[in-house]
């Protein structure tokens, strides 16, 4: 029987810790990691360098994001705290900016409705990398059970020891340094963009405003309940705007995730851009249309032709496991011009070497008006064009769920079973290898003609994820059904 009484253990998986509103995430414990974040930052004694605090538009967030506050503020640590719901970036712009110590940020990302979670910033702007959130996850699990010191939000706030933040004005100053705003603003295009009710409504619309463009944007009211879908801009999630761009009139359609750091786009007839194949345009932009030959760094589980446009570019391309948690410290390393994941994150090294869905989106707009100068019109046109030069990519990931009081059992029972029992064909062709993943929550199998099938444990959500980039449709559907087949144990 469970010791009700035992505090919750707490770890943070690709991207933060995330629970369910009301069952483990609780005003408690996410006063036990703000204190592991003040731990944290008294240890290397940078209490006046100061933490940002930022948060989303899900349930109560604001109130998750004051009381986390209040816990930096009772270990004298300056807080530099975010007006109103905000993109997760701009947490990590703040924090550079500033020169704080760390981030916070208030977010379940694209996890369900009913989930709110926790993530930290490194004084890079990257999400915390393993190292540090050791540290952070040791002081979480010293501190369950204990009384943590708080002092009241008002009365810090008044007495001079919080500073609000509005980011939007030096957001669009930093976005200058590298990208021409005004060249975007006068092009005649018409942009359908899709926020999901997150965070970062409003933001495309307004960086975009004052010129020939024309953006409509949907859903920018808050919802906590993200209409009854995911917030990640994802099929079928996105499906209502792909319609719309289906129905005519638009252009290309630009989509992000519930907090704004994740990336999307569908072309002019509505049909969508897979996460790889925004990767591989991402990619391209920079080498073909920026000029740029530094490494970049993609998730295992991403596209393939990041290495067939590396070849083709001369551009060292680098593999890191699932999260930025990985690729933003391997970005730094490596001096990368971009770090990107399957589920549609890309940070950028001229700009912030964390994920950021608004940047993205807009360097995806200029590449679509850059490409229609060479002649290359509508938007469907320019993707064929892409895979003549990048090869095909026909990808899709399937989320089998699990209840949370099985999933720890059912992720051993995977993955022993994986192990014991890889394949040796997939879709008729030979399996040519087999990737256990570095860690420890999956294996990528790799098929003859370049096609892989990908079994991975969900570091965020009770959940076994199965991914594949094919090189045909029938490929895609033959090895995406093996893999179901291979977790199910059918």
């Amino acid at each position: 029987m469970t010791d009700v009484h035992a505090p919750t253990r707490i770890v943070f998986g690709t991207d933060g810790w995330r629970a369910r509103i009301a069952e483990d995430f609780t005003f408690e414990n996410v006063r036990r990691c703000a204190d592991g974040v003040a731990r944290y930052v008294v240890a290397r004694g940078e209490q006046a360098r100061g933490v940002v605090v930022a948060y989303d538009r899900r349930f109560a967030s604001e109130h998750f994001a004051a009381a986390a506050a209040e816990v930096l503020l009772a270990n004298d640590i300056r807080v530099i705290f975010a007006d109103q719901a905000v993109p997760t970036q701009m947490s990590s712009y703040e924090v550079v900016e500033r020169g704080a110590s760390a981030g916070v940020v208030i977010t379940a990302s694209h996890n369900p409705w009913t989930d709110n979670g926790f993530k930290v910033k490194s004084p890079t702007g990257s999400a915390a990398g393993p190292a540090m959130l050791k540290v952070i996850e040791a002081g979480i699990a010293e501190n369950g059970g204990t009384e943590i010191a708080r002092r009241p939000f008002a009365e810090a706030e008044a007495a001079g020891e919080v500073e609000r933040f509005d980011p939007y004005e030096g957001y669009e100053r930093f976005l200058r340094r590298t990208l021409d705003l005004d060249a975007l603003r006068a092009a005649d295009a018409h942009v359908l963009v899709e926020p999901m009710w997150g965070a970062g409504a409003g933001w495309l619309s307004r960086l975009l405003a004052g010129g020939r463009i024309r953006v409509t944007e949907i859903h920018q009211e808050r919802n906590p309940y993200f209409g009854g879908v995911n917030p990640e801009p994802i099929r079928p999630n996105v499906d209502e705007s792909l319609g719309i761009l289906a129905a005519g009139g638009y252009d290309m359609g630009l989509l992000l995730d519930g907090d704004a750091d994740r990336a999307g786009a569908a072309d002019e007839r509505g049909t969508f851009i897979h996460q790889l194949e925004v990767t591989g345009l991402l990619m391209y932009y920079l080498a073909e249309h920026r000029g740029l030959r530094d490494p970049v760094v993609v998730s295992v589980n991403n596209t393939s032709m990041a290495g067939r446009l590396g070849k083709l570019y001369g551009i060292e391309v680098h593999e890191t496991p699932v999260g930025f948690k990985y690729i933003g410290p391997k970005m730094i390393e490596t001096g990368a011009m971009m770090g990107g994941e399957e589920s549609g994150g890309f940070g950028f090294g001229m700009h912030l070497p964390e994920r950021d869905g608004i940047y993205a989106d807009l360097l995806l707009l200029d590449l679509f008006l850059r490409e229609r100068e060479r002649g290359r019109w509508p938007v469907s046109r320019i993707l064929e064009a892409f895979h003549e030069i990048a090869g095909p990519s026909f990808y899709r990931r399937v989320d089998i769920h699990f209840q949370r009081a099985e999933y720890d059992r059912v992720k051993r029972h995977v993955l022993v079973d994986l192990l014991e029992k890889a394949p040796t064909s997939l879709a008729g062709q030979d399996v040519t290898g087999t990737q256990p993943l570095a860690t420890n929550d999956g294996f990528k199998f790799l098929v003859a003609d370049g096609s892989w099938l990908l079994v991975r444990a969900s570091g965020t959500e009770p959940l076994i994820r199965v991914y594949t980039e094919a090189t045909s449709p029938d490929v895609r559907e033959a090895i995406i059904a093996s893999g179901e087949q291979l977790v199910r144990g059918g």
